[in-house]
């Protein structure tokens, strides 16, 4: 079983292994607990930047990734699109070199584009955490997809894998609501 995180990055839940993501799980128990405290925070991420930098808008998934690293601790610099010198034509590549330069420690990164926080993370020292990259791929919802479904189930042990594929995908559009 594992027993701690050691990757740099968590581009996709394809390349994970099934202690890996139970590792997550677990850890994800820990944490909840840290939320019905009366002081909400815990030091883990102290003395660490990590960067929202979010080319597609989603208010959901930013803030809970900016509550999350704000209870752990860390300093946090929000960033869209919209904000950025995207807008001036700088490239993705270059805006995210920008963060590093500056000493983020981890860039949180949802793009429209599949395969952009797989780009990044290749050529950056920082650490890159994909928070949805168009139709590809979203990791941290399907983890919690996974834990949700071991929280009501039980267990999840024996279709681990199987239960992260099939998550890996449909999660991107579960919780939208359908245009008719």
């Amino acid at each position: 079983m594992t027993t701690r995180w050691t990757r740099k990055d968590l581009l996709g839940l394809r390349e994970l292994t099934a202690d890996e993501i139970n590792f997550v799980l677990e850890t994800t128990d820990a944490f909840k607990q840290v939320g019905t405290r009366e002081i909400k925070k815990v030091p883990a991420l102290r003395g660490k930047t990590l960067v929202n930098f979010f080319v597609e808008p989603s208010t959901r998934t930013r803030t809970s990734f900016e509550l999350a690293a704000l209870r752990l601790s860390a300093d946090v610099i929000n960033i869209s699109a919209t904000t950025s010198s995207l807008t001036k034509g700088e490239t993705l590549k270059d805006t995210a070199r920008n963060l590093e330069a500056l000493q983020a420690d981890i860039i949180v990164l949802r793009h429209s584009s599949a395969g952009a926080p797989q780009f990044l993370a290749s050529r950056l020292k920082a650490s890159v955490i994909n928070a949805g990259d168009g139709a590809h791929e979203h990791p941290t919802q399907a983890l919690l997809d996974l834990y949700t479904i071991r929280e009501r189930r039980g267990k999840i042990a024996g279709r681990l894998k199987s239960s992260a594929s099939r998550f890996r995908t449909r999660s991107r559009t579960s919780c939208r609501p359908r245009m008719s």
